[in-house]
């Protein structure tokens, strides 16, 4: 599946939202939550991959899973956080001059870790149901890009090798304002020079196919803070086991 920067999906907050992520001002009322709440993001993401390969969600992270994400993020300690490298067991290398974020991979080990995958699983659930995608795994990680750091424009994964089949982006940044820089910029295709930016606010979700879309992370000029997560296949064979447990 294929788009132009034209027909990038984007799925403003607006009714269907209400009682989703805010920013997390002290005393704020979370409000009232259900299933139906998240089976309408989960609808809206599953129509947007179908006919697009790619969706955002501005501000959709139910409140609560968005509220313990932060509050996690700002309690970690700096040195729980390493520099990420590229690719993957004995091909990994850190090479700063594609990208200079910081990340700690999350476990589970935590509440908020824990209400995060059960999150993703759920969507999982939904879109293998919803598209037969055969998600089988998810791994992510916090993300934070200090001042100058940026991610050079790259794939998630690399058509044939049937390993990351869909991405997962949610924003954990307050009051983001035009010159924080730090953009999520999505190409639609190899040969896009353009692109589509996202802001990288608070609560917004993106989705896209990980094989289909070149994207980049420009410049921040503030702390950005995010997760960023993959579905996997189940691609094990008798010698290998992918992905790895």
């Amino acid at each position: 599946m294929k788009i132009l920067p034209a027909d990038i999906a984007f799925n403003a907050p607006g009714a269907r939202h209400q009682g989703r992520a805010r920013l997390p001002e002290t005393g704020q009322r979370e409000g009232v939550r259900g299933i139906d709440d998240d089976a309408a993001l989960f609808e809206a993401i599953a129509r947007n991959l179908e006919t697009t390969g790619f969706s955002v969600n501005a501000g959709a992270l139910p409140i609560a899973l968005c509220q313990a994400l932060w509050r996690h993020r700002r309690g970690m300690d700096d040195d729980e956080f390493e520099l990420a490298g590229v690719g993957r067991a004995r091909n990994h290398q850190v090479l700063e001059a594609i990208r200079r974020d910081q990340i700690c991979w999350i476990s589970g080990a935590s509440p908020a870790g824990r209400q995060w995958l059960e999150w993703t699983e759920a969507l999982k659930r939904y879109l293998n149901r919803r598209l037969f995608l055969g998600l089988f795994s998810f791994e992510s990680h916090f993300a934070h890009y200090r001042p100058g750091a940026f991610y050079r424009r790259h794939y998630d994964a690399f058509h044939g090798e049937a390993n990351r089949v869909l991405s997962l982006v949610v924003y954990l940044n307050e009051g983001w304002r035009a010159d924080d820089g730090g953009e999520l910029l999505i190409y639609g295709d190899e040969t896009d020079r353009t692109g589509q930016c996202v802001v990288p606010d608070w609560g917004t979700i993106v989705a896209f196919l990980s094989e289909d879309f070149p994207h980049e992370v420009r410049p921040t000029r503030r702390d950005r803070y995010s997760i960023a997560g993959w579905y996997r296949l189940n691609s094990s064979t008798a010698e290998r086991v992918d992905p790895p447990r």
